[in-house]
């Protein structure tokens, strides 16, 4: 149960007016969906405006030194190198890298190539050769707020059946962002995503999603793709999460590797594509704040 707050109390928000002229009206919106049935989101899911302002800083960093990677990743390079370079322009730039020590994984940044889904480890050992897909999956803390994206590259002469793959998994990202917007549900966004994927042949993977971001690495909501529209949390402004599927060019199984109990690969050995970006529901519809 959420703290009840008298209308002339100053607003749980934290603008410094009054409840009944703030945020009022706006959880009565919600609790009016609460009633109906629908999952709603609590207070500590909503970012305040100074909030926000704090993590697009982070957000800034995160792009910057993914940004950088897109312009120097080659055939040849080892993905250590990837994780090096990660952390040496995150740090110098004031910044965490969000996965080192997290749980304990042990880098700076995922690596997952071809049939790995995600969280591949970085290693001298893994070369990029010509005809690969590698996603990299960055996340970044800044004064304690945090960003997370990750973008597919293709390496050399990739076969047309994985450029395939790559272009219509980050077609499918921004199928589901055109349904964010206040009011609607994440399962509009999800089934967007979940039908452009299908009617390309592919799926979904269904037991890692997305997740809501910002104060902490990983928030409620989690975000599916194999949901339906009307279905999930209801969207409200100053929501922020991440939009990641994880599309398989075959059958949407998929297994851990025992050795680490981290990298995630697919069952049938076909190659999985992933991208993903941060989206702040706002009054008016949605900002994309990391890519």
């Amino acid at each position: 149960m959420q703290k009840k707050i008298a209308r002339n109390d100053p607003c749980w928000c934290g603008s410094g007016r009054k409840y009944k002229v703030c945020h009022e009206a706006f959880d009565e919106k919600i609790h009016r969906f609460s009633l109906e049935g629908h999952i709603v989101p609590t207070r500590d899911l909503i970012k305040t405006p100074a909030q926000i302002e704090k993590i697009k800083e982070s957000c800034k960093i995160n792009i910057a030194v993914l940004d950088y990677i897109e312009a120097h990743i080659h055939e040849g390079m080892n993905t250590g190198e990837i994780d090096r370079i990660v952390y040496d322009m995150t740090t110098q730039m004031g910044g965490i890298p969000a996965p080192l020590n997290y749980e304990g994984y042990p880098y700076s940044v995922c690596t997952s190539v071809n049939n790995q889904v995600c969280h591949g480890f970085p290693s001298p050992d893994v070369i990029l050769k010509d005809g690969d897909i590698v996603n990299v999956d960055c996340s970044t803390i800044l004064n304690g707020y945090f960003s997370d994206s990750s973008r597919m590259f293709c390496i050399g002469n990739v076969s047309e059946e994985k450029k395939r793959l790559v272009d219509v998994t980050r077609e499918s990202v921004y199928k589901g962002l055109e349904q964010v917007k206040p009011w609607g549900f994440l399962g509009d966004m999800g089934q967007a995503v979940h039908d452009h994927c299908a009617a390309a042949g592919y799926t979904v993977v269904r037991e890692i999603g997305g997740h809501g971001v910002g104060l902490e690495f990983h928030e409620e909501p989690w975000v599916g793709y194999n949901s339906r529209k009307g279905e999930e949390m209801l969207l409200v402004p100053g929501m922020i999460f991440t939009i990641e599927p994880m599309v398989n060019m075959g059958k949407p199984d998929i297994f851990i590797d025992s050795s680490n109990n981290w990298e995630v690969y697919t069952e049938d050995g076909l190659p999985s594509a992933q991208w993903e970006i941060m989206v702040l529901v706002t009054e008016t519809g949605h900002e994309v704040l990391c890519w």
